[in-house]
């Protein structure tokens, strides 16, 4: 396939931080793409919660169905602009890595605890595992993924910093940001590359579906809820004007499909508009163009957000999700103070990094290392274990 001249070229990539020898049949985003895949942090992911902890059903998406889902979107949309597949997949595939378990509430009582040390971000983490947490290679610790790569797991959601970062990265940068900003500058006051960007929407596409689909499947609210909102009513009353009587699960999938269909055509053709009205003639003029050229219309984005304002008070907070909220914040808030005081309690492959450490500081980045690597089950196994 022939890549427009605005995507990222495998034979103009900046490389690896450590040399390696081109593979004879893969690209360089191909062989990013595995090395993602095979990893310890990607495999993790299957217990790892989505918006419901892992052990409530199985019919729920985990991040590593998320991932996937994700990763299949953003194929189909860089590949109707000409953009590079491989290396939109492999971000995609890699934008959750460095999520804890329990997901955006797990983070949360993670980042609390992790102030006085730097702080946490889980795609910062994700960062701090591709360069340097996954250990299976004789010649370099991490994954030793092309620039672009890492470019794209920093700064997919927007620039960092400068004028044109968005307000949520106010502050200091999350130690594990910095870190591996120092080895390898990734010019964080920019945009990323286009397949970045596409990565990022269609992590917005797929939860956005997929957490519809969850939360019917939960009870926490029904068909009937959906049909008062935008781009649901219209998709179910599609749905009830061509098939009437349909089956109540055949209907639901028929309209969230539709749901789907809607976002995924809409990112294309603003895309193909912006693209066309820019011209742009390399990735670093769309990284210099000071604005995001893949998203959302502005009449569909705002239907999105109330979805999105529905979903927030129906499902992310509803009671029963609040109290497990509570429940596993415990669990975390008790391991994280309790390793760091008795870091003899981690496994024996964790010794040398703890008796390396020169401080506090460190010491507690570790145990951040170990305690957001952890999955939903073993979390818990361990709060029970550990902390009654």
């Amino acid at each position: 396939m022939t890549l427009a001249p605005f995507a990222c070229q495998p034979d103009a990539s900046r490389g690896r931080l450590y040399p390696e020898t081109m593979s004879s049949f893969r690209s360089p985003y191909q062989r990013d793409r595995d090395r993602i895949i095979h990893s310890s942090a990607f495999r993790r992911l299957k217990h790892k919660t989505q918006v419901f902890v892992e052990h409530e059903g199985d019919y729920y998406r985990t991040r590593l169905t998320h991932s996937i889902e994700v990763a299949q979107v953003a194929r189909t949309i860089s590949g109707v602009l000409g953009l590079n597949t491989d290396l939109a997949e492999c971000i995609a595939l890699a934008h959750d890595l460095g999520h804890t378990p329990f997901g955006h509430t797990g983070e949360d009582a993670l980042a609390a605890l992790m102030a006085p040390y730097g702080g946490f971000d889980h795609n910062a983490q994700a960062l701090r595992i591709v360069t340097r947490l996954e250990r299976h290679y004789a010649d370099f610790d991490g994954l030793n993924l092309t620039w672009e790569s890492l470019e794209g797991i920093a700064k997919h959601n927007g620039p960092v910093t400068g004028p044109n970062a968005d307000a949520k990265h106010a502050g200091p940068l999350p130690y594990a940001l910095a870190e591996v900003n120092a080895l390898w500058d990734l010019e964080l006051d920019t945009h990323a590359s286009a397949e970045a960007q596409v990565a990022a929407i269609a992590d917005d596409v797929a939860y956005s579906h997929h957490d519809l689909h969850d939360g019917l499947r939960s009870g926490l609210f029904n068909e009937e809820d959906l049909m008062d909102l935008p781009v649901t009513g219209p998709a179910f009353e599609a749905v009830d004007k061509l098939y009437p009587g349909l089956e109540k699960m055949r209907r639901r999938h028929e309209a969230l499909r539709r749901v789907f269909g809607r976002m995924v055509e809409d990112v294309i053709a603003v895309a193909q508009g912006r693209l066309a009205a820019a011209q742009p003639q390399s990735v670093d003029e769309i990284r210099a163009m000071g604005t995001t050229i893949i998203r959302f219309s502005k009449p569909l984005y705002q239907e999105l957000k109330a979805i999105r304002t529905f979903l927030f008070t129906r499902m992310y907070r509803a009671p029963s999700v609040v109290v497990m909220r509570g429940e596993v914040t415990q669990v975390v808030n008790g391991l994280f103070p309790l390793y760091l005081s008795r870091p003899d309690l981690l496994p024996q492959e964790w010794c040398q990094d703890v008796e390396a450490a020169r401080d506090e500081t460190e010491l507690a980045r570790i145990v951040a290392d170990y305690v957001s690597g952890m999955t939903d089950r073993f979390a818990l196994q361990e709060g029970q274990r550990l902390l009654g």
